[in-house]
């Protein structure tokens, strides 16, 4: 097994939100600096990725932007089981998108237990002169459910890269007290949890995440 310093991460990521709240253009915005004006849709779900280097450590980000039209709202599951983290986003000027964000909080809660990292973002922080969620309550709820709350907006490019950075800190933290925890209960053992892997110096891996299938959208 790799010593600590050699050690790479890879990280599910799983973005969820209602329809025009932004979901794809804030991952665009992120893995390619892109901005479209004109809304995009979704089918089903697309796949990103994302390498970066957080204090030395090598991160490996597969990043899931699903539909969010409800028509697609029963095949959730399939797309962020295992996720190591979620985003879920909301659209600052919709306040029924904050509560739809609620349902799911309570779903990842029920499949992915407390491990994940939850993430809940308001996105189209332009817009605040129409804003019609507060603040105040979304950060109150955040904290009552564990999860972290951040401000973006992809079309002024602001809190992306410090929504994503924040967010991988913690699953590294989480995966290395977890790695932990596996190694004192079997010294034998250098498996960490679900999709996380242990790349050696040389690039061989001790553990493949499992692989799936995606629709790309157009």
């Amino acid at each position: 097994m790799a010593s600590a310093r050699n050690k790479s991460f890879s990280f599910k990521v799983v973005m969820l939100g209602e329809g025009c709240v932004g979901k794809t253009s804030i991952v665009l915005r992120y893995c390619e600096n892109k901005f479209y004006d004109k809304h995009i849709t979704t089918l089903q779900a697309s796949f990103f990725t994302k390498k970066l280097n957080i204090a030395g450590k090598r991160v490996n980000l597969a990043i899931w932007d699903t539909a969010g039209q409800e028509r697609f709202h029963a095949l959730g599951p399939i797309y962020y089981r295992d996720s190591n983290g979620a985003i879920l986003i909301y659209d600052i000027t919709d306040e029924d998108s904050f509560q739809k964000v609620k349902s799911w909080v309570k779903e990842l809660r029920r499949i992915l237990g407390n491990e994940v990292c939850l993430c809940i973002v308001g996105n189209k922080t332009d817009l605040d002169k129409d804003r019609n969620v507060s603040t105040e309550d979304v950060e109150r709820y955040a904290d009552a459910v564990g999860a972290k709350h951040y401000q973006t907006s992809a079309k002024l490019n602001t809190g992306i890269e410090e929504l994503f950075l924040s967010l991988c800190k913690r699953m590294m933290e989480v995966s290395v007290v977890e790695d932990r925890a596996r190694m004192n209960n079997d010294p034998c053992s250098g498996f960490t949890r679900r999709t996380l892997q242990i790349v050696d110096s040389d690039g061989e891996e001790s553990r493949s995440a499992p692989s799936g299938s995606c629709c790309f959208s157009g």
